[in-house]
């Protein structure tokens, strides 16, 4: 199942300690990066968490365009608000908000935060390693700058979730 590798892609790739231009260290990014071709390194900077989650779901083989063709999905997939516009829309509605009881995130799932780093809606992104009570394990790009795996508890910063389904395909 694409969802079950992009869980472990995303595990593998966030232990990998991608980072930008932290501890005097010269970022290392570009891997990420290099799939959005219009900014430069400087506008990355602090700025990957989105674009980390495109990396990881094209190396578990979603076929996911940069920027969607649809005014609904107003910006690319280095934007957290891409994804859930993409996913609300009616031909996919794979978004899950948090607010839905019914929902159990599992692995390899998107969660989508507000209020994590920014103090605002849609700032942070990562993808579901395991699925606990209380808690959920993910896998992130750009936690202070440098990727990993984290435990995020259940709370009202989650906005929600996307299942991609394991046959997604875009079709131009």
């Amino acid at each position: 199942m694409k969802r079950d590798k992009l869980a472990e892609i995303a595990k593998l790739e966030a232990q990998k300690c991608f980072h930008g231009n932290v501890m005097g260290l010269e970022s290392n990014i570009e891997p990420i990066i290099n799939l959005f071709p219009k900014w430069s390194l400087e506008n990355w900077d602090g700025k990957w968490c989105a674009a980390f989650v495109y990396y990881c779901c094209i190396k578990a083989g979603f076929s996911i365009p940069v920027k969607f063709p649809n005014e609904n999905v107003r910006c690319n997939f280095a934007g957290c608000s891409a994804w859930e516009s993409w996913a609300s829309l009616p031909e996919n509605q794979f978004y899950y908000p948090a607010e839905n009881n019914s929902f159990i995130p599992s692995k390899g799932d998107i969660v989508i935060f507000n209020n994590v780093f920014a103090n605002e809606p849609h700032d942070h992104i990562g993808i579901v390693l395991e699925n606990f009570e209380d808690y959920i394990i993910v896998a992130e790009g750009n936690i202070g700058n440098v990727s990993g795996t984290v435990t995020r508890k259940k709370n009202r910063n989650i906005r929600g979730y996307i299942r991609i389904p394991n046959d997604y395909k875009f079709i131009e």
